[in-house]
């Protein structure tokens, strides 16, 4: 996949992660609306029934604070996955929900653990080191910008604060660590100009022949080679005898 196919923006860069956000807005907004509460659908580590939260809790969140921290990083992360790794992004997002949740499941404490959080970690940490492994200017810019503006999440990894699923955060983190050096072969490569290969000679660019040993611009260049066949005139005298 060349360059311009992978950066093209389509309606699904944005159309995608505004239905994902969305349908957390309107299951939360069910639960309000007709007293439920979808919390023990959540993921309760090490138990089989437990298990049904790996796919229903990036839906469901406690509060309206909480669904509104998660819908804006949810949003532009997802928009930037859908933009630069389009080829990818499916398949990210589709098992980053599966191995986040698993691997909270496996290491959590005895809790419900609720949010989309875990996915937005996944997302988070596999644009981070994506940008870095894969060395293309445009994603390592990627990369810088989420640092700069979510790169204080990384606090959230540890056990700082009460009532907060710091294991789904760890878990979202270490997965989308893991995508980023799984999914290589589907990145595209950064172009190589003719001076990167390695069969380059500079004495043969006919660029350089512009350019004098001192570095000046020549604008007009003198043939170096003289012509095989060099055309000859001949001139005939009209004979008069």
């Amino acid at each position: 996949m060349s360059n311009q196919d992978q950066f093209k923006y389509t309606t699904g860069v944005v159309g995608y992660p505004i239905a994902f956000v969305m349908l957390i807005w309107l299951v939360f907004w069910f639960e309000v609306r007709f007293g439920f509460s979808f919390n023990e659908l959540g993921v309760y580590p090490r138990t089989l029934s437990g298990l049904k939260g790996i796919i229903f809790s990036p839906f469901i969140h406690g509060s309206i604070e909480h669904l509104y921290h998660n819908s804006i990083p949810l949003f532009v992360l997802s928009m930037a996955l859908f933009y630069f790794y389009r080829s990818i992004s499916w398949k990210v997002i589709g098992f980053g929900i599966l191995f986040s949740g698993l691997l909270t499941w496996f290491i959590a404490r005895p809790a419900f653990h609720i949010g989309a959080s875990g996915l937005i970690y996944v997302l988070m940490s596999f644009i981070l080191f994506k940008g870095i492994f894969v060395k293309h200017f445009r994603l390592i810019a990627l990369s810088l910008l989420v640092v700069f503006l979510y790169g204080s999440m990384i606090w959230y990894v540890f056990p700082i604060k009460e009532k907060v699923s710091w294991e789904g955060h760890l878990s979202g983190l270490i997965i989308g660590f893991v995508f980023a050096l799984f999914f290589r072969k589907s990145i595209i490569k950064p172009k190589k100009y003719a001076w990167e290969q390695p069969n380059y000679n500079e004495n043969e660019d006919p660029f350089l022949k512009h350019f004098d040993e001192n570095g000046n611009f020549i604008e007009h260049i003198e043939p170096d080679v003289e012509q095989e066949n060099p055309i000859v005139n001949y001139t005939f005298k009209e004979n008069k005898e």
